[in-house]
């Protein structure tokens, strides 16, 4: 495969998009959101977080709903979750709902837009392609690839709060040729080859058939053009035997809302199911970064980092008397905490799934619609 076309430099947002930019990935910009959003989510999304969250725990309870169940109800399901978590993402993780390895010396927000380019890259996205973002959360790296490449790029997420809070920010960034559409990414609302390229970060796992999300994807993808995607998926060493990877695969499922998680090579399996080229797989997780971190490393409990200070026993408890606190003179909604506690799972079970590698978010898949339909 040639090497793809050089990008072209981005076009600078005005100093005062600089600046209103600036405040939103900001430690106090976040925090300043996180609380206006919080006091006023229920009215915005029409929910109770109480009940809500305990809903969402009910459809995770195996005494009471199986996994042939939440995959039935995975637009419940996720719809669900993104009510819940997605004013908690933006706060402590910033616009962009993903992993990234750390290289030596590299920032945390530098290794996620990195990571977001390099797809970018591995596409070849010109001024002039319209690409598509399946799953694009409130759009982070749709608006830093946006920035950085110039193209159009549209994005689908089935949680309209999502959608109206990744325009809003769009907006904001002076961004016309990025959008967010309220979507379910096994209907998509498009019609055949509308897209030069599409992308998807993290987010196909909230499906219940990769086959089915594959399948559209190919189908709303312009003859010739490219599909790439970081997949959160089981990997070779997952043992369904091992008491401790089953409680972690549950906590991963559990603290970020997905029906099931599946092997690699059942992503490999349904993009050839559906026709794809497979250009290349990997588990980019493993890939040489000596002196670097890993991509779990951010959610391991340490005294020493302002942001891993949360996961330690002292920060847990802190966490959880401000929220207690903030649901009392209601600043948050109740059941705040309860949300918190269930991505605290998910932390756990994601430290546990990367240490002992039977588990990746960023199984690698690279693969291309063929320029004539097969016979």
């Amino acid at each position: 495969t040639p090497p793809p076309p050089p990008l072209p430099p981005r076009c600078p947002p005005t100093s005062t998009t600089h600046a209103t930019m600036a405040v939103n990935q900001t430690l106090a910009g976040r925090v300043k959101h996180m609380l206006t959003a919080m006091s006023s989510q229920e009215e915005k999304q029409g929910i109770k977080v109480d009940a809500d969250i305990a809903k969402y725990n009910a459809m995770h309870d195996d005494s009471k709903n199986d996994v042939d169940a939440r995959n039935k109800n995975y637009a419940d399901l996720v719809n669900s979750y993104y009510n819940l978590a997605t004013d908690f993402y933006e706060w402590g993780w910033g616009q962009s709902f993903h992993f990234a390895n750390k290289l030596p010396g590299e920032s945390f927000s530098s290794s996620i837009v990195r990571h977001e380019y390099y797809l970018a890259a591995r596409l070849g996205v010109k001024p002039t392609d319209h690409v598509l973002d399946c799953g694009c959360g409130i759009g982070g790296p749709l608006r830093n690839i946006g920035r950085f490449t110039q193209a159009r790029i549209t994005g689908v997420t089935l949680n309209q709060y999502q959608v109206d809070r990744g325009n809003a920010l769009c907006k904001q960034a002076e961004l016309d040729k990025c959008q967010l559409v309220q979507a379910d990414f096994h209907k998509l609302p498009f019609a055949d080859g509308t897209f030069d390229h599409v992308y998807s970060i993290e987010a196909c796992c909230h499906s219940p058939d990769r086959r089915d999300v594959y399948r559209e994807v190919m189908r709303v993808l312009k003859p010739g053009g490219c599909f790439v995607s970081y997949e959160w998926c089981l990997t070779d060493k997952y043992n369904k035997s091992d008491k401790a990877h089953v409680l972690a695969k549950k906590k991963i499922e559990e603290g970020d809302g997905l029906p099931d998680l599946v092997f690699t090579q059942e992503c490999d399996k349904a993009l050839k199911d559906v026709g794809f080229e497979i250009l290349e797989c990997r588990d980019a997780a493993l890939d040489a970064n000596p002196g670097g971190e890993d991509w779990f490393t951010i959610l391991t409990p340490s005294y020493l980092s302002f942001f891993r200070v949360q996961f330690t026993p002292i920060g847990t408890f802190l966490l959880n008397i401000v929220l207690t606190l903030m649901e009392w003179f209601w600043l948050a909604p109740k059941g705040s905490g309860k949300v918190r506690e269930m991505l605290r799972q998910a932390q756990l079970g994601l430290v546990a799934g990367g240490k002992g590698g039977y588990f990746t978010p960023m199984y690698f898949v690279f693969a291309r619609k063929p320029s004539k339909p097969s016979k």
